[in-house]
């Protein structure tokens, strides 16, 4: 294993960068797809991901974390026996997880959209639920490799799945809609989705069975192995917190597909109307917000094992330094992007998506992503916040924060949505609200439990003042040179996003290093030399 490896830093550089593209694929992806499909095709695809994402996080959100944090305990130990009996023992649990689902799945698939008032999405569902076996054998590779602090094949499977779903699930949604119209063609791309999951569980299997030849014996005289007893019991023990709690977001987002277009149908909306707002505010806003949150998701994964690791060994120095680059990373990272993707709100859905909604429904959907591009920093707080209380087996504290924070969530969509002219506005103010109830607590928390403590000119000041000056910039740039997106060019528009991004970029970066925000020790090894 190598020293980058090993880091923080170069596990969140790894799977970061690989995160960053997967999620731009995922976005280009959706750009011709929308022109495949249509604003309803892309509404009734939209409708889908709730439900499925809450039985994969179900299946396969906590068992994986639990392979991480043990399989880094047991490798510290240098016990790599009993690090391979647990992948195996979770390896087993998974693969059942994932049949029972797939089956649910497809049993309750029109049933369950008929419950979501989606009936064409039935086929969609078919299609897709084979992937959830396909996702929970792959996450206890994944969390076996992770737990070893070995990022870069889950790094290569997460790219091999983006270039399924653009090579395999375009051609299928262009065959369903020739087909059967806009629910075939949004079905034919989910199986593609299917498709592309399939190809990264066989790499991650290869990957595996070649790693292992490499090992060697496993095995160390004085290692005592654990009874499989033993195993399964402590993964249930660890998993189940951490599987509640995950499962707690994907359930609020399976209420909005049901409650939002409902609560604006209520209102006096009509139906298709509130189907295509809601396909907005999933697809293109949620979309590009999901961009730089792959960050927060590699800063998430990469301190379970650290922290589990310093505390193995009961180093706590280790602990806190851990837990303060995490944090003040999250924000380093969260700040300007939240800030950064709202002022370009508007620029961005016009260059990604017109020519697939109408100048009004981009309007509509600009809107909801100068709000919703605020939760970057919140997200990538929580995610952080998280990772540290899991590793340091504390994982009940999320799971009851983020309950908080969804119940505050549903409970204000319930009253703002249904208010005639606020409808589908009110859900990303309802989203603030969740995940800064949910982050504040998680604070107290890792403070509590790390012994690290909170420094805001590091986590907060610096990070916000970089930003706000940055934000400064990009919107002189644009309004000032570009003005109203809705009458440039195409060609104009990339110029104009480009510059912005280029310029922000190179101010943040400039004052985050006068400032000494980002430090030498913060960014991968190969480009400290830059640094002087």
């Amino acid at each position: 294993m190598t020293q980058k490896q090993k880091s923080l830093i170069g596990g969140v550089s790894i799977l970061g960068i690989a995160g960053l593209i997967c999620k731009i694929v995922g976005v280009l992806y959706r750009i011709p797809l929308a022109h495949l499909i249509g604003p309803t095709g892309m509404g009734i695809y939209h409708k889908v991901f709730p439900a499925y994402n809450l039985l994969l996080t179900i299946s396969s959100a906590g068992i994986p974390v639990a392979i991480s944090r043990m399989v880094s305990h047991y490798v510290t130990k240098d016990q790599p026996g009993n690090a391979r009996r647990i992948f195996r023992m979770a390896l087993s649990m998974l693969c059942a997880l994932g049949l029972i689902t797939t089956v649910l799945l497809m049993v309750f698939s029109g049933s369950v959209a008929a419950w979501q008032g989606t009936k064409a999405a039935a086929a969609g569902y078919l299609c897709i639920a084979p992937s959830l076996f396909c996702v929970c054998a792959m996450s206890a590779y994944r969390g076996y490799m992770q737990g070893k602090r070995h990022m870069l094949p889950t790094a290569i499977s997460q790219l091999i799945e983006q270039v399924g779903k653009v090579a395999i699930a375009l051609p299928l949604a262009a065959v369903g809609m020739a087909k059967g119209g806009v629910a075939w063609g949004a079905a034919g791309a989910l199986l593609g989705s299917t498709i592309g999951e399939a190809a990264a569980l066989l790499y991650m299997m290869w990957q595996h069975r070649r790693a292992a030849k490499g090992e060697g014996t496993l095995q160390r005289e004085s290692e005592e192995m654990l009874h499989g007893k033993t195993i399964a019991q402590r993964l249930i023990a660890v998993s189940i917190p951490i599987t509640l709690g995950a499962c707690i977001v994907p359930l609020a987002g399976f209420i909005d597909s049901v409650m939002l277009t409902q609560l604006m149908e209520k209102a006096g909306m009509a139906a298709e109307d509130a189907l295509i707002r809601y396909g907005a505010y999933s697809g293109p806003v949620l979309t590009l917000i999901n961009v730089p949150t792959a960050l927060a998701m590699a800063m998430s994964t990469n301190l379970v094992p650290s922290i589990a690791s310093g505390l193995a060994r009961g180093d706590m120095d280790y602990v806190k330094r851990e837990t303060a680059t995490g944090l003040r990373l999250s924000t380093v990272i969260g700040f300007p992007c939240s800030i950064g993707m709202s002022l370009l709100a508007k620029p961005l859905l016009y260059l990604c998506y017109r020519g697939s909604y109408t100048a009004p429904q981009l309007d509509v959907a600009a809107e909801l992503l100068t709000i919703s591009s605020l939760t970057i920093v919140l997200f990538t707080m929580v995610q952080a916040t998280s990772g540290i209380l899991q590793g340091a087996g504390k994982q009940r504290i999320p799971m009851y924060t983020l309950l908080i924070g969804v119940v505050l969530k549903i409970a204000l969509n319930y009253t703002l949505v249904g208010i005639p002219g606020v409808d589908i506005h009110g859900a990303p103010w309802a989203s603030l609200l969740c995940y800064t109830a949910s982050m504040i607590p998680n604070l107290y928390f890792v403070c509590k439990h790390t012994g690290y403590r909170f420094h805001l000119m590091d986590v907060l000041v610096k990070p916000l003042g970089c930003s706000a000056v940055m934000g400064g910039v990009v919107f002189a740039l644009w309004h000032f040179l570009f003005g109203d997106p809705g009458k440039l060019h195409g060609a104009w528009l990339l110029v104009g996003i480009l510059l912005c991004v280029i310029a922000g970029v190179a101010v943040y970066a400039a004052l985050a290093i006068f400032t000494k925000t980002i430090r030498k020790e913060d960014v991968p090894a190969k480009l400290r030399r830059f640094f002087k």
